[in-house]
Order: structure tokens, then sequence, then C-alpha cells
């Protein structure tokens, strides 16, 4: 009892229950984000089956899949270094996320452009495809631009050994959407 009152009084109590509140509302928020997904990927087999344009560039989208993967490796590192204190480490492991978060971007851009020539978002699997990646590419964008924020933040010292939500709830995000495009890349480029 006099350890909680004691933890209360110094603040330490208040930060563990507005971590697991944080924590909880990502997560709760994450789970929302799921039905998205859940409804696009579904879309894609309810209106087209298991047809697949064979012009699916499929080097391009293992290429992109891996950029993404590598991505998700390297803000795991850039976690644990924060939540170790090691600055250059979280700083080097998070530029590595965000250079492998722009070459799968621009993956997809190359994607978009071979795509429209050959199944334009005028056809269904265009439709499909273009909403898809587009959906989750934005999903990206907003992944890289908290990525960059938590690295300024980071740069100027603002997290901890014992104080690294904003690097941790943004991995988790990143996380998330790499384990999206886990679901979309064989749903897309592989069935069919």
């Amino acid at each position: 009892m006099a350890a909680a009152a004691h933890s209360v009084a110094t603040g330490h109590g208040n930060a563990a229950h507005q971590r697991e509140t944080n924590r909880l509302g990502l997560w709760l928020f994450i789970f929302s984000e799921t039905f998205l997904f859940s409804a696009l990927l579904s879309s894609r087999y309810y209106l087209q089956g298991l047809a697949r344009p064979h012009e699916l560039n499929q080097l391009l989208g293992l290429g992109i899949t891996v950029a993404l993967l590598l991505s998700s490796l390297s803000a795991y590192r850039a976690e644990m270094c924060a939540a170790h204190g090691n600055q250059k480490g979280f700083e080097h492991n998070l530029l590595f996320t965000v250079a492998m978060g722009v070459l799968f971007l621009a993956g997809v851009t190359i994607e978009w452009y071979e795509a429209a020539h050959y199944f334009p978002p005028k056809t269904g699997f265009g439709t499909i495809f273009f909403t898809t990646t587009g959906i989750h590419a934005f999903h990206v964008i907003t992944g890289l631009i908290a990525l960059l924020v938590v690295y300024g933040m980071g740069r100027k010292g603002r997290f901890t050994q014992g104080n690294y939500w904003g690097v941790e709830g943004v991995v988790k995000y990143w996380h998330f959407v790499d384990v999206a495009w886990v679901f979309i890349y064989p749903t897309l480029y592989l069935v069919g």
C-alpha cells in the first residue's frame, strides 16, 4: 500500500497508467483499421474471383515486399535501441526504416505506371488494385511522417530508457502497415 502511494505521489503510477491507456487506444485504432483492409481484400475475391492479370510485375511486387519487411525489422531495432538508451542505434535504424518505406513507395509508383497501361482503374481488377494499393500507400505515407516526427523528437533527446512511448506507438503502427501488406501482396500478386 505504501509503495502504491509513493508511486502515485512521485508520478510513476500515473505514467504507467498513461502508457497502458495509450497502448489500448492504439490497439483499438489498429483493430478498427483491420476492417478497412479486410473489406478491400474480400472485395477482390467477390468482384474478381481468382482472376489476375498476367501483366502484374511479380518481381517488383516481391521487391517492394522485401523492402517493407526489412523496414519492419529495422523499426523493431529502433524501438529496442530507444528502450535501452542507444541513441545512435535508434537514429540509424529509424532512418533505414524511412528509407525502406520510401523505396516501397517508389516501387508502388512504378507499379501504378505499369498497371495503368495493362489494367487501368476503369477495369475490375484495376479498380481493386489501385484502391487497395492506394489506401495502403496512404498508410505508408502517414507512417513515414510519424516516423520522421519521432526521429526529430528523438534527436532532441525526448526519449529515454524508461520513456519511449512515442517510438513504441509509431513502430507498432508501422508493423500494422507491414502486416496489412503481407495480406495484400498474395491477394493481388499471387492468387490466380
